[in-house]
This record gives structure tokens, sequence and C-alpha cells, in this order.
């Protein structure tokens, strides 16, 4: 399945839970039948969101194409561009007596890719040089959110490298289902903590079970928080690779994933040594030189409260997945000769996040997410307003913005 078809999948999977009046909400069933009784009218809807977003709306117009195929559809934006807020992104045209009971799956096809489309944009922006491996299956409703949320994403990845160049941007899914729209012949994915927990906790075990099972891998994943050694694991499966199996001869490529639990340290790190590693890292001396340096000064002027500070300084030096910690494994993998394994980073990687591993010049090489998802479901909001009636328009007070 290619990405095109990937889409029309959306408008399947959609279609598939029952008929048309049995999916859309009951007032518009209701509509429909008022106007055949009383006379169709041609009308026109406009539809916009309250926040800035990222048009992906390609599902959304498949859909009415599919349900209306007389409809007109009139798009103010290409797929990819910047939508600022309560903006007219589309308008429909056609029988008041097919689009009223439409609307409802159209609003549902419209704000949650393009929220994630500018999620992952603003992602791919601020760490052009990592890939972002979609991550976010388990966090979704089911194959159509998939599907949505990973068009947007694909979407987002693709504007954000028309803007930037140098942006790697998303490579790949963790499911075969979402894998066409990101050009990729199937999903991708590392060994889970399960597989880890199933050896009794041996990570190198594990891995060895991983190669095995999956022999046509082309790179090699090690999965290294499961015990608290995330550098002893990552040196113990690099030696493997490199000096026992020798698996880089056979062309396949290594790299750890750090996952760390945000409930505790990276291993051998506390606090005060992670401000020196990444200080060191940066050429800076001191915790406030080194936020200013990864934020700018004017960072401080942000939040008198400092709890947008105290956030930034938890991603440098704190609990989970911080850029001291994957500095430490890039520094202790160098240091033992593995200068080509890669560093998987991911928990929690949001576009702030991204940022401020970007700001501390944080070595990771892949960045896997599903933190492109909209933070509250509030944020995906589409609506749709009747801005005409047969040919004369007219919209509730307050949307008047729409007849522009």
């Amino acid at each position: 399945m290619d990405r095109d078809k990937a889409i029309d999948e959306i408008v399947d999977v959609t279609l598939a839970a029952g008929s048309l009046e049995s999916i859309t909400d009951k007032y518009f069933s209701h509509t429909r039948r008022a106007v055949l009784a009383d006379g169709d009218c041609a009308v026109t809807y406009a539809v916009f969101l309250r926040r800035r977003v990222i048009a992906a709306l390609e599902p959304a117009i498949r859909l009415i194409r599919r349900l209306v195929p007389e409809a007109e559809i009139t798009r103010f934006f290409e797929e990819g561009d910047i939508i600022p807020s309560e903006t007219k992104m589309l308008e429909v045209k056609g029988p008041f007596s097919k689009l009223s009971e439409v609307e409802t799956l159209l609003l549902q096809k419209v704000g949650l890719p393009c929220v994630c489309a500018n999620n992952a944009y603003e992602m791919c922006r601020a760490m052009p040089g990592a890939s972002f491996l979609d991550m976010h299956a388990r966090h979704a409703s089911g194959p159509e959110m998939n599907l949505l949320a990973a068009y947007g994403a694909s979407v987002g990845s693709d504007t954000a490298k028309r803007v930037s160049p140098d942006v790697k941007g998303f490579i790949g899914g963790s499911q075969d289902l979402t894998a066409p729209l990101f050009g990729a012949t199937g999903g991708l994915g590392t060994m889970p903590h399960a597989l880890i927990g199933y050896t009794g906790g041996d990570v190198l075990e594990a891995l060895k079970l991983f190669v095995s099972a999956v022999e046509n891998s082309e790179t090699v994943i090690a999965l290294v928080d499961y015990s608290g050694n995330e550098v002893q694991d990552s040196l113990r499966c690099a030696r493997w690779f490199y000096d026992e199996a020798r698996l880089h001869d056979k062309g396949k490529s290594f790299g750890v994933r750090l996952d760390t639990h945000g409930g505790r340290f990276a291993e051998g790190l506390q606090y005060e040594s992670s401000i020196d590693i990444v200080g060191q890292w940066l050429g800076v001396t001191g915790e406030y030189n080194i936020v200013e340096e990864v934020l700018g000064e004017r960072a401080f002027h942000l939040d008198a409260s400092n709890v947008l500070i105290d956030h930034v300084r938890r991603m440098l030096f704190g609990t989970g997945v911080t850029a001291a910690s994957v500095i430490q494994v890039r520094r202790e993998l160098d240091a033992a000769g593995y200068k080509d394994a890669k560093i998987v980073a991911s928990s929690g990687f949001d576009a702030q996040k991204c940022l401020v591993m970007s700001g501390a010049k944080a070595p990771i090489d892949m960045i896997g997410t599903g933190s492109f998802l909209p933070e509250t479901l509030k944020e995906t909001y589409a609506t749709a307003d009747i801005v005409n009636y047969d040919g004369t328009p007219r919209v509730k007070v307050g949307r008047e913005f729409l007849l522009e």
C-alpha cells in the first residue's frame, strides 16, 4: 500500500463503522429530513480551527468526495501550508440535504491531523539533525486515529523539510498500517521492555533473541534502561555487536535506545553531576549559565514564577531521559571505540523537549515519539458554519469573518 492508498484507507475505516446516519450527530439527520420535506437548497460550509495549524486536509476532502461527489470544494491553503488561528481553511458547497449529515465526519477528519502536522513540524525544525520515528500508536484510540495522526505527522515533517533542507524529519512509524505515509515499506521498532523481562532482565540476551527473530533488520537497537544500567548495558551490547558477533561486517548498524523512567536518574548520574556533564559538553560553567546558553537570556523573563525554567532544568539535568544522560552514554560509547553506535531517545519528546535538547546540542540520532499528538483533545476541535444559502450570504453573529 502506497501513501495515496493509505489516505483512502482513512475513509474506508470511517465508513466501515456503519451507515452515515448511524455515525453522524442525530440533529444533522433530523435537519436532512426537515430540509427534504420543505425544499432543498444549496449551501456553503466554511471550516476553521481556533489555533494555528498546518493544513493536512486531504482525508477530509476525500471523505466529502466519497460521500457527496457533486460537492464543490474550495481550499484556501495547500497541504502543508501554515494556517493562522480562526482562519477559513475550506469551503464546501452542495445540497443541504446531503452535506448536513456529513458535517460530523468532516470535522472529525480536520482537527487531529492538522494539529499533529503543526506539532511534528515544530519538533522537526527544533532538531533538524535527528530522524523521527512515529511511536504514537499505543496512545491512540485505534486504526482511524492512527492513520489520521500519522498522516498529520508526515505532512508536518514534509513541510519542515521544505522550509529547512537540513531537516531529516520522520522516517517511519511503528505500525505497518501507517508506514506508507512515511514512504516506508513496513513498521519500524526496537525491542520492548517486555522482551527483556522475558529473559530475566538481561538486555543482551534479549538483543540476541531480537536479532535472530528479525534477521532482515538492517538496524539493531538495544533498549538499555530496563535494569537501570544505561551505560554498562550500552557497552555490553555494543561489544557483542561489534567485537563478538561482528554484525557491522554484515551491513547492519547498531544503536541504543534511552527510555529512562522519569522517576529516576540514569545510571551514575545525580543532579549536580548532570550539570557538570552538560556544562563540559557546551563549554559553559554553572547551572544558570548553562540554561541561559541553551535557551537564551530572554528565557528568564518568560515566566516570573520560574515554572518554565524549572521544567527546562529537569530536561537538562533531572530524572528520565535528559541531555546529561544522552551525553554521558555518547561519551562512554566513544571512549570504548564505538563511535558508529547511534543513540535513539524516547520518552516525552514534544516540541519543547526537542528545543531544549537542540539547545544543549544533545547527540541524538533518532527520536521515538508520540508526543506530536495534541496535549488536549480540545485543541483539535474544528468548526463548520454555513455561510451561504442559495446564494445569500448568512452566518450567525460572531462568525462574520467567515464571509470574507
